[in-house]
């Protein structure tokens, strides 16, 4: 249990968790029993004050020690004391029951009690209880003769209290084996999560401000030799390095805005209509956006909202359009994200890497996202007549 306790403080989970539920519903459960034992007793025991005053001590004492381990579960970390509590309980209900079936019962629930704290370290005291449960059947024995099958019967009782102690040891522990294989699993997928963000972040660093920086680099390399021997190609040096200092500037603003785009907390129909109502804002072009699909993975989410930003900002730079329409729906394992617009639209090679060589890396970007996921991006546009980009991904239900 300190093992697992340890565990638990280095997750943010308190150890106290898995005691004080077993305790909890050892004592609800417990009162539950006794009040219906004694209830049946209102139809046969003829003092009735004796079976109303046993009521009054059950529903007080369950009453309180609920009420002190809801509000301090650390009490269960003093598990003698609060077993000794409970034994006097149990002792004044033996009192006024003079060792009826409502003493057995309450003796059981405090043994179960005693099991949830201690384990099997609690056999000591579940031995003395059942010596106590021997002496309260022969008091009731020889208070009320019995015929020798009830008696026997009677003299059983006893043992119900070895039997919860040891349910009691064993539910505790099973709880606390189940709490800690829960702990578990959520820091094995906090842990699958981070090295998941680590990875995307490595791959969208090098596919994007690491590749523009390299040829930043190559350039500044050769501009001092080019000053003294070619003035001229040092300008286009310096200008290469100007404008490529704006694109990586411009990469990693992109790159910064896509992550704090997608919230993994809010929904993905929330982050799709805040990334385009964002977007609408800006550029000032009409949008009309549809979803209706399920919630997809998080890599999956996370590359979609990138290709869906990607294709918007495509369209505010060049396709001149006033209206554009955004459709994410879901047909079978297809997501299917769909960016039409209006513009001028362009002439579209039969290979989408040919756009790289004249400098329009958005398209190539965003098929590679697509691919990265195991989808695949289409385009369709002619000139004049608008662009309209496809782009499917298998999900799971």
């Amino acid at each position: 249990m300190a093992a697992a306790a340890g565990h638990w403080r280095l997750h943010g989970v308190d150890p106290l968790v898995a005691p004080a539920a077993i305790c909890r519903a050892v004592m609800l459960g417990r009162a539950a029993v006794v009040l219906t034992s004694a209830g049946a007793g209102l139809l046969l025991v003829p003092g009735l004050w004796r079976v109303l005053a046993v009521i009054a001590v059950t529903v007080v004492a369950t009453v309180a020690e609920v009420t002190v381990l809801t509000r301090h579960p650390a009490v269960v970390r003093h598990a003698l004391p609060v077993i000794c509590v409970d034994w006097l309980a149990a002792s004044g209900i033996m009192l006024l029951s003079k060792g009826g079936m409502a003493y057995f019962c309450f003796a059981a629930g405090s043994a179960a009690l005693a099991g949830a704290l201690l384990g099997m370290r609690a056999l000591g005291i579940w031995a003395v209880q059942a010596a106590f449960g021997f002496a309260a059947a022969a008091w009731a024995l020889r208070a009320t003769p019995y015929s020798p099958d009830v008696a026997a019967f009677v003299m059983a009782f006893p043992m119900l209290s070895v039997l919860a102690g040891m349910g009691g040891a064993v539910a505790a522990s099973a709880l606390v084996r189940y709490v800690d294989l829960t702990v578990e699993v959520a820091a094995s997928a906090q842990r699958s999560a981070a090295a998941d963000e680590r990875a995307r972040l490595a791959r969208e660093l090098h596919d994007s401000v690491s590749k523009t920086l390299r040829g930043v680099s190559f350039a500044a390399l050769a501009l001092p030799s080019s000053l003294r021997r070619h003035p001229a190609l040092a300008e286009q040096l310096a200008d290469t390095v100007s404008r490529g200092a704006e694109v990586a500037a411009r990469e990693a603003r992109q790159l910064l805005e896509g992550l704090r785009g997608d919230v993994p907390d809010r929904s993905f129909e929330e982050t799709v209509h805040e990334v385009c109502r964002s977007w609408r804002d800006d550029s000032g072009v009409a949008t009309r956006v549809t979803v209706a699909c399920a919630e997809p993975g998080v890599a999956v989410r996370y590359e979609i909202v990138r290709v869906l930003q990607e294709a918007l900002t495509n369209v505010q730079r060049h396709a001149f359009a006033s209206h554009v329409t955004i459709r994410l729906i879901q047909s079978g394992g297809l997501l299917e994200l769909i960016v039409g617009d209006d513009g001028i639209g362009f002439a579209v090679p039969e290979e989408l890497d040919r756009l790289q060589s004249q400098g329009h890396f958005g398209l190539v970007g965003m098929a590679e996202r697509a691919r990265a996921v195991g989808g695949q991006l289409r385009v369709r546009s002619f000139p004049g007549a608008g662009t309209v980009v496809t782009v499917y991904v298998p999900v799971t239900g």
